[in-house]
């Protein structure tokens, strides 16, 4: 059973690499859900406040090596401000340092997923989101 179509999905990464990858991961999932993308966590903060860019529910895939805004500053921004502290991050990045999870865990995210080489490791995630958002009532 595919997850509701109103869940937004907001893939915030630098890497086109890696965009395409998850946008064909969700294509060869089914999943058809409107995916907003932001180079970094300036641009994805400007699209979550715009009150239109990213409407809720939304989940949020987040690398945490970008320019101008890395995703650690991105989660504590995110984290002091009203309307977004109770967003749902999922990290998305290359990083197995434990250093980079104790610090996003103690941010509060959902989970914390290293991306893999292969096609498989982009439609496992997608298949875990499509899970959590069908299971889990998301603000």
């Amino acid at each position: 059973m595919p997850f509701d179509n109103n869940v937004t999905i907001l893939v915030v990464d630098d890497d086109r690499v890696d965009i395409m990858a998850v946008r064909r991961a969700f294509r060869l999932s089914g999943l058809d859900n409107a995916m907003v993308f932001a180079a970094d966590g300036i641009e994805a903060l400007e699209k979550l406040r715009d009150g239109k860019s990213v409407p809720r529910p939304f989940l949020v895939l987040l690398d945490l090596n970008m320019p101008r805004m890395n995703g650690i500053e991105f989660l504590d921004a995110a984290r002091k401000d009203p309307a977004l502290c109770d967003s749902v991050v999922f990290i998305l990045t290359t990083s197995k340092d434990l250093v980079d999870k104790r610090k996003a865990y103690s941010r509060n995210v959902a989970g914390y997923i290293v991306k893999e080489d292969t096609r498989d490791g982009y439609i496992n995630t997608a298949g875990l989101l499509e899970s959590y958002a069908r299971i889990v009532e998301l603000p």
